[in-house]
């Protein structure tokens, strides 16, 4: 199982470059960041410098959308810094949140989140692909091989967007860590790339939560449930538009809809932070069921629940105050009992 980070572009940039780094060093191997150019500084451009400032360390957004950049510009960045740095880009996307209803707009239909991944990925990789009625391709990007390609790897939680990861994707994100919300979602991304005559085992799964790692003690798991509660608040977004568009009993598990009741709305000028006023309505057990939170023991036997369900990266969402700290106790204490199979290995006393 690989590990990754997840980051905040928040300003200073190099606080951000330096947290990858660390990453790297420590045996992270991706370093994903927010797309949402009103809230954060713009990724494309800490990408570069996070490459530079790296030597094998995979970049990405988790995740970009099809609406607020136009799909060609995207693909551009990607095929730039893939000729720059090597082929160490990855596009995670999904059909929009705070880049999109900050400007006052609604998420992508699923038919348009589909078509801008088959776009996007054509093109990042130097091949010419049909758009907007004529074929078009960057004749200054050379093709990539099929072990080297940039692939795009598709945010999703409902019924439909699941089956739309399944059918087009190079890898699906669920962004959060619930072994059984897990293992829903990724049965129906597996069945539907079967029943489209792909491999299910070729679209790679990456679970993404906030992870923090506490002394075991009643009071750091309170304070690491304070800290991660946004998350969420975050995925409750989400959650709201499954039941506008299926209902409460539309095929989605009450696992992932019943803690929303309580909801209120949401402020996205606090979107992503610790003290988010609008996550005040998650119950301590969403915060421990979709985080991972604890000693690390507890991160190991969660994380060998998700390599068991097939899960190919676990990336930490590192939105609190232990950055440095938790990647560190993942180094010291998580990575060295993941054998080579990724099955995690509770350490003895």
């Amino acid at each position: 199982m690989d590990l990754g980070v997840v980051l905040q572009n928040t300003a200073p940039a190099a606080r951000v470059v330096e947290l990858a780094r660390q990453a790297e060093t420590l045996g992270f191997t991706h370093a994903w960041t927010f797309d949402s150019h009103l809230l954060w500084e713009e990724p494309y451009v800490v990408y570069s410098a996070i490459l530079q400032a790296t030597r094998n360390m995979v970049v990405g957004p988790m995740v970009t959308n099809p609406l607020t950049r136009d799909w060609t510009v995207t693909a551009s960045s990607f095929a730039t810094l893939n000729e720059m740095y090597g082929p160490r880009t990855i596009c995670g996307i999904g059909r929009g949140d705070s880049a999109v209803r900050t400007l006052a707009g609604k998420p992508s239909t699923l038919a348009t989140l589909r078509e801008s991944v088959h776009v996007i990925r054509e093109l990042a990789n130097g091949r010419a692909v049909e758009h907007n009625g004529q074929t078009i391709r960057f004749p200054w990007a050379r093709p990539t091989n099929e072990a080297n390609r940039t692939q795009v790897w598709v945010a999703a939680y409902g019924p439909k967007a699941l089956q739309l990861t399944g059918e087009v994707a190079d890898g699906f994100i669920l962004q959060l860590a619930d072994p059984d919300i897990a293992a829903w979602t990724i049965k129906a991304v597996k069945e539907a790339a079967e029943r489209a005559g792909r491999d299910p085992d070729a679209v790679k799964i990456c679970v993404a939560a906030p992870a923090y790692v506490t002394d075991g003690g009643d009071a750091g798991l309170e304070h690491a449930r304070a800290q991660c509660r946004w998350f969420g608040g975050m995925v409750g977004n989400h959650v709201a538009d499954l039941v506008g568009r299926y209902g409460a009993d539309g095929g989605v598990p009450a696992a992932l809809t019943d803690y929303i009741a309580g909801r209120q709305g949401y402020d996205y000028n606090q979107h992503g932070r610790v003290g988010n006023t609008h996550a005040d309505f998650v119950p301590d057990e969403i915060v421990d069921r979709f985080c991972v939170l604890g000693s690390p023991t507890e991160h190991l036997q969660r994380l060998r629940e998700l390599q068991e369900l097939g899960v190919d990266q676990f990336a930490l969402y590192l939105q609190h105050d232990a950055k440095e700290t938790t990647m560190r106790a993942y180094a010291d204490s998580v990575m060295p009992y993941l054998d080579d199979a990724g099955a995690a290995v509770v350490p003895g006393p």
